[in-house]
């Protein structure tokens, strides 16, 4: 339920009170005894989701988007047309006003210093998580970690023209992943330094290895986290479990790629950046198509939002946009292909596997370490886990699959085959 106070002037207040009526809306006027001359406070509560429909009639009457306007909540409200109104309402998506928006993303903004502290114990966390590979540490790790405030303000920064918002908020990001690696780091050097870890071999950590590069289930994951983001937002429920969601696609990976720069895995440092890079983009456009979708748009007066005030705000914004294109160009195709290659090994092996000779083989995992193969980016092992009877022995099917895969790929990794060995019980009589 809402209450609604709204300052009109004497000459709107007839095309304002017939535009109340008009939605059959009950209504008390009282004089403004701190307004102008003439001035009068109308109030009237609403359920939630008519708000929207109302304000937008009033602001057809002549109302100012700039008046005097309070959207308060109330327990209650007990009016001659209220049964009728929540009747009509019920059933509606009303999503926030722009004003409402614009407020509830300014209350999920954080100063920079509870932030950065917020950003760096997370990071220490998710880094912890990754080494001792525990999912339940890593999950931890992102529900503190505010990274919902930043994406959702630049998104709202952007639909309503609030340009210091959008600002701030593109600035929070950065930061925010910049102390999150470099936190990552800098815990991981010293884990290392001190033989508080073993020796280890990351890229065979699952909590590691499912972050070492951009895929397409990474994106979606990025894609759908932002939009659910935003249209979190624009109701009147909360976001935090959303926020876990955002930082799931990034802060175990700012993790990841701290972890291999101490460890010496220089693929999988760029791999995990290159993760965290699409993630964010991923998560930052499909949050302001969202909006963009639910219909708020920047108006004619926030235009001021795209000015600069000289040429060099002009080149930097072009060579920022540009380097961003690059990026983000690069891992898409580097995606794409990466994809139509696992898709391809998948192909190869299950129909290696559906020879009959192989009739007691079930394909459980096929996993990929990519690595610098000769001058360029490429696979360089291929692991194919597969289950087995224990009595069953297939000396020769690594070289077969090996064989199918460069065939169809014209790659070269070294292939590992591993076996889960497992035995059938006899079945008891009767």
């Amino acid at each position: 339920m809402r209450l609604i106070h709204v300052l009109v002037s004497d000459e709107q207040r007839d095309p304002v009170l017939s535009a109340l009526d008009d939605r059959n809306v009950t209504y008390v006027v009282l004089d403004a005894e701190d307004g102008g001359e003439g001035d009068l406070l109308v109030e009237f509560p609403l359920p939630n989701d008519g708000t929207g429909d109302v304000m937008d009639a009033l602001g057809e009457a002549g109302l100012d988007e700039t008046a005097y306007t309070v959207v308060g909540t109330a327990e209650t409200a007990t009016t001659a047309t209220m049964a009728a109104l929540e009747d009509r309402y019920s059933g509606d998506f009303d999503p926030l006003t722009r004003q409402a928006l614009r407020s509830k993303a300014k209350d999920m903004s954080h100063d920079l210093r509870s932030f950065v502290w917020m950003i760096l114990l997370s990071a220490i966390i998710a880094t912890a998580g990754l080494l001792v590979n525990s999912p339940a540490v890593v999950v931890g790790s992102m529900v503190i970690a505010p990274m919902v405030g930043p994406v959702l303000t630049a998104s709202v920064g952007t639909v309503t023209g609030d340009r210091e918002m959008l600002a701030d908020s593109v600035r929070l990001q950065v930061i925010g992943l910049v102390v999150a690696v470099v936190t990552a780091t800098a815990f991981s050097y010293v884990l290392r330094t001190f033989s508080f870890v073993p020796m280890l071999e990351i890229s065979a950590i699952g909590q590691i290895s499912s972050r070492v590069a951009p895929s397409l289930l990474t994106v979606a994951v990025g894609l759908a986290s932002g939009s659910a983001a935003a249209f979190g937002l624009t109701t009147k429920g909360p976001t935090s479990l959303i926020g876990v969601m955002i930082a799931a696609a990034l802060i175990p990976a700012a993790g990841t790629a701290g972890i291999a720069v101490v460890w010496g895995y220089p693929t999988i440092a760029v791999g995990s950046l290159l993760l965290l890079a699409v993630s964010l983009v991923a998560i930052n456009v499909s949050s302001l198509a969202t909006l963009w979708y639910l219909g708020y748009r920047p108006r004619r007066s926030d235009s001021g939002l795209l000015t600069f005030e000289n040429g060099r705000r002009i080149a930097t914004f072009a060579v920022g946009a540009v380097a961003i294109a690059l990026v983000v160009g690069a891992a898409v195709v580097g995606t794409y292909q990466q994809v139509g290659y696992e898709r391809a090994i998948n192909q190869e092996i299950e129909s290696v596997l559906d020879d009959p000779e192989y009739a007691n083989l079930t394909l459980v995992q096929t996993s990929i370490e990519y690595g610098f193969v000769g001058e360029l980016f490429g696979p360089e092992t291929v692991t194919v886990t597969i289950s087995r009877t224990a009595d069953g022995e297939f000396p020769d099917l690594a070289d077969r699959l090996q064989r199918r895969i460069v065939d169809r790929t014209g790659q070269r990794p070294a292939l590992r085959v591993t076996f889960v060995d497992y035995e059938v019980a006899e079945a008891s009589p009767g």
